[in-house]
Formats: C-alpha cells, structure tokens, sequence
C-alpha cells in the first residue's frame, strides 16, 4: 500500500464500481463503497460474492483471502462515510452534472488530502475540478470493464491536476497490482477507447448498411484481428446505454452530427435493450450475470 493512502471510497456500486471496491480490498486496503441505493448495494455485494467464489472454486484465491477482502469492504448509503478517505473513485452514472454536483459534496465531507479521482472515460476531471476547492487534486483514473480482471489503468493528468497527485494515483494503482499509464494531457477518450471507439463506429457502419451480420463482424474481430471479443459483444458487456450516454456526451462537446449515438444503438436503448445487464442486448443472455 502506498504511504499517502490507507482508506479508499468508491461511489456507485454498478458493476464497475464494486469491482474496483474489490480490487482495492484485494490491495489490502479499507475500502468504503457507497451508492444512493440500497438495491444496488445488495446486487453489487452479491454479484461479487458470486465472482469470489467462482475464484476459489478454480483455485485462483483462497476462501481466506476472499473472506478477509469482504472483511475490508463497508457497504453503505451514506456519503458522509467517506469522511476519512484518502482517495475517492467516482464509479457514477456518465452525466456532467451529476459528477459535478457529487464532486461537490465530496469535497467538503473529504479530509483536505484526499484525492478526488473520475473513473470516467469520457468526461475529463477538468470538467469538473472546478467543482470542488481542490483542483490540483482531482484526476481520472480510469479502470477497465470488467475491473478484477482488466490489467491496465489510465491516469490523465488535467491542467490543473499537480504533479504529486498524479505520482500518488499512479503509485496507488500499482499498489492494488494493476498496470498504469500515464497521459500527460487531457482527451475526451483517452488511448484505449479512441482507437476502439473507431472500431465500433466502422463496425456499427458495416451492420447498418448490411455488408454482414453483428455475429459475423465480431467474428472477424475475433478471428482476424486477435482481439479477444468482438465490438457487439463487447458493447453488450459494458451496456449499451453507457455507449448511448458517451456518444451523447462527446455530440453535445462538439455539436457534430457524426459523434451522435448510432440510430442502432439509440432503438436498442429506447426499448431497453442494454446488454447483458437485462438480458438483451446486440444478443440474448441468461438471467445470470457476465461471468468474469
């Protein structure tokens, strides 16, 4: 664990959220994990618990180590727990003002050390920053779906981001065994999901048009590019309305027409269809959760 940071917050107990909740415990750090509802924070405990075990069953962790990890997590509603934390990742829903006015409030309930960090992709912490008292020391870190399995960080740097909050977030994301890199500016995206960004938009292009089917597509993917999962199947994996909210955020960033979400994808959300969370999405699932 680094010195700076002994207690972690996490706000949001979705499914990126509670995984890195998880990842940090595993870390070896006290780690509270908020959410305004109660529902959310029984199904994010239970998914986990469901994870865990699958682990313990193939011999990947001990049922102690589990255990203890579970020991190291409060599950709670409110956001006043997290008075004593030393670092806050927000895991929240992909709207501007809702992280800003969260940023808000974690700025007067949060010691004065603490580093407030964004796990989001889209929405750079410059965005948001000026929400709080303490600019230099927010910053995204940026986790990838599904977070207990995903090697590697992004830790962005804004403007107003110091040197010594990056160092920490970078040491930090070291320390819970995962991989970070360093952007010393801001972009909406990042390196990750501009180049798979670009991926998805041809890939939705080609379905739209009818060149092949969303199978075949993530099939060549698969097959000819290595990638270990094909575009539909990934955006199914990580909801079809976070790709919705995403492309929404960047068309109302730039106000061009082409960063509008893919009418597609626009029909699947509208009718609810997001994936692998309700079952349907680009395909069919079970009722049981994505196995990680």
């Amino acid at each position: 664990m680094t010195t700076n940071i002994q207690k972690v917050g996490v706000v949001g107990a979705g499914t990126m959220g509670a995984q890195i909740a998880m990842v940090c415990a595993l870390g070896g750090y006290s780690v509270t994990l908020q959410d305004v509802s109660a529902e959310s924070l029984e199904k994010g405990k239970q998914i986990l618990d469901e994870q865990m075990q699958k682990r313990v069953a193939k011999g990947r962790l001990t049922a102690e180590t589990v255990e203890a990890a579970f020991n190291r997590i409060k599950f709670t509603s409110f956001l006043e727990d997290l008075s004593d934390a030393d670092i806050v990742i927000e895991a929240i829903v992909e709207k501007l003002e809702i992280k800003r006015e969260l940023f808000s409030k974690l700025d007067k309930i949060t010691p004065a050390h603490a580093i407030l960090a964004t796990n989001s992709s889209t929405i750079v912490s410059s965005k948001i920053a000026d929400a709080t008292e303490r600019p230099d020391q927010v910053c995204n870190v940026h986790f990838f779906n599904p977070a207990l399995v995903m090697e590697l960080v992004e830790v962005v740097r804004g403007p107003h981001t110091s040197a010594e909050t990056a160092e920490t977030a970078m040491e930090f994301v070291k320390s819970i065994n995962k991989l970070p890199v360093l952007l010393n500016k801001e972009i909406s995206g990042f390196v990750a999901n501009r180049i798979l960004g670009k991926l998805m938009d041809e890939a939705l292009f080609l379905l739209e048009n009818g060149i092949a089917s969303h199978e075949d597509i993530d099939l060549v993917v698969k097959k000819a590019l290595n990638h270990p999962i094909g575009p539909f199947a990934l955006m199914d994996l990580t909801g079809l309305d976070v790709n919705y909210l995403v492309r929404m955020q960047r068309y109302q960033e730039s106000g061009d027409e082409r960063d509008k979400p893919s009418k597609i994808v626009q029909e699947k959300v509208e009718k609810g269809e997001l994936g692998r969370k309700t079952g349907k999405g680009f395909y069919t699932y079970d009722a049981a959760p994505a196995k990680v």
